[in-house]
């Protein structure tokens, strides 16, 4: 059955298995049968539109980044090969296809009784990210209750964090009642939450670095297609320091300039075909939800307990201008950093084009505050740079079991976007570990935060609007 499974979303891929869901998913939400047809061929669309564009790009940032590598000639042992082996060493593992199949149902059940009010089948790709964990602890453990439980407890907790955010996520990417819920990426919520008292201190709020002030104070060169450019152009030169003297070094500098200006340029316009999928979707749950709200005289959506989310795939937030400014101001950054961070043995590379997917939870949380989103992602992706140098041995071992090929010449292997999670990683050791006390400690802090947020979901979600309108020139009155 798993096998058969295995072949199946193989043999359609994302860009079918995914608007098909949503497909049904908008006829459950009584959307119009019109309306739910369009609203799947949009997410297909999209979902094409961003497999072509990071595929085409991957290869030259890639590149760039290897050159940069070489100017230094420090190397380290670890490589980043990016997340599709995970994926595929996953769907290959017996215990990944199980949680598959387990975990869809689970999702469905969890929502159901209320223990969340994120619906997550309507994101069921995202799903390897708790595949690949479990794969790792049943390589290592060789216990196969205990590697599905250390991916439905990561689940749990996913969905946790995808509901403390969530009010401010579809605030912020306006797309009303939806909120991400990828394991690899909703976990930066931890430190945009517990690091922002720190950065206000340190007068972070008040330097207004959106791309609204971009644009005010700088005209054209603060858009992002000009940005792009600038930002092309540096890379680029950091790419060829040593040969800045040949014309073909100039000629590969203005290629990617023009190449990352109109990633910058074209992605945006992707993502407002892939949100035009959940925008139906989401105006009819929150037509829903005024109807029951007005019936309990609620007027502030903040207050409505009985207020649930759509889970949608992070590539609707990716094209959004702090984002991808963002993300790819750090891609030299993290760079850098895993040089020159003391212990490190993990390399950066093909992943970093995810960077933008990554920090989305940043930056709702933080209202587009870009000081503050590069701050944040320096601080929990070096951490995380340790994490993936923890594991190498055992992501290794797994990835190349279950069918993933090991470029030649390279002995460890990693993927930075799954891999260098902190959080994820904690968990991880403390499953492995096989001891009950080091477990139960972990799902005894999971029911402490699941309580809170079941009582606390408001104060919660204002406290996080008080947060996030520090960041605004004219903080909105509550």
């Amino acid at each position: 059955m798993l096998s058969s499974v295995s072949q199946f979303f193989n043999a359609f891929g994302a860009t079918v298995v995914v608007p098909i869901m949503i497909f049904i998913i908008a006829l459950f939400l009584r959307v119009k049968l019109k309306t739910a047809a369009m609203s799947a061929l949009y997410a297909g669309v999209g979902l094409t539109g961003f497999s072509w564009i990071i595929g085409e790009f991957t290869p030259v940032v890639t590149k760039i980044i290897h050159q940069m590598v070489n100017n230094v000639g420090i190397k380290l042992p670890v490589v980043d090969i990016g997340w599709q082996a995970g994926s595929l060493a996953s769907f290959n593992s017996s215990v990944g296809l199980a949680f598959f199949v387990f975990g869809l149902i689970a999702e469905f059940i969890l929502f159901a009784v209320g223990v969340t009010k994120v619906f997550m089948p309507s994101n069921l790709w995202n799903n390897f990210g708790f595949m690949i964990w479990g794969t790792l602890a049943y390589y290592a453990t060789h216990n196969f209750w205990l590697a599905m439980g250390l991916s439905f407890f990561m689940l749990l907790y996913t969905l946790e964090l995808a509901e403390v955010q969530a009010d401010r996520w579809s605030s912020y990417y306006q797309i009303k009642n939806t909120t991400v819920c990828a394991a690899q990426n909703i976990v930066q919520t931890v430190p945009a939450i517990l690091l922002d008292p720190l950065w206000n201190i340190l007068g972070f709020n008040k330097v207004h670095l959106t791309p609204k002030t971009f644009q005010q104070k700088f005209g054209v060169f603060g858009q992002p297609t000009t940005l792009g450019a600038i930002l092309g152009l540096l890379i680029g030169i950091l790419g060829n320091l040593n040969r800045l003297a040949s014309y073909h070094a100039w000629g590969q500098i203005f290629q990617f300039a023009v190449q990352l200006a109109a990633v910058m340029t074209i992605f945006p316009l992707v993502t407002d075909v892939f949100a035009k999928a959940f925008k139906p979707l989401a105006n009819s749950i929150d037509q829903q939800r005024k109807t029951a709200a007005n019936t309990q005289h609620i007027t502030d959506p903040l207050n409505d307990r009985k207020r649930w989310f759509l889970a949608v795939d992070d590539g609707v937030g990716y094209g959004e201008s702090a984002t991808i400014i963002s993300g790819i101001i750090l891609i030299p950054i993290m760079v850098v950093i895993a040089f020159i961070l003391p212990g490190n043995r993990t390399l950066p590379v093909v992943d970093l084009i995810a960077l933008p997917f990554m920090v989305e939870s940043i930056v709702a949380i933080t209202n587009g505050n870009i000081l503050k989103v590069i701050a944040n992602g320096i601080v929990w992706f070096s951490i995380g740079l340790y994490c993936s140098s923890w594991l190498a041995s055992i992501y290794t071992g797994a990835i190349s079991h279950y069918g993933a090929a090991i470029p030649a010449g390279i002995i460890l292997v990693t993927s930075f976007n799954l891999m260098a999670r902190p959080l994820n990683a904690v968990v991880f050791a403390a499953f492995v570990s096989q001891d009950p006390l080091w477990i139960g400690l972990c799902i005894l802090v999971y029911l402490l935060l699941l309580f809170c947020l079941r009582r606390y979901r408001s104060q919660i979600w204002h406290y996080l609007k008080r947060m996030a309108d520090k960041n605004t020139i004219n903080p909105s009155k509550e």
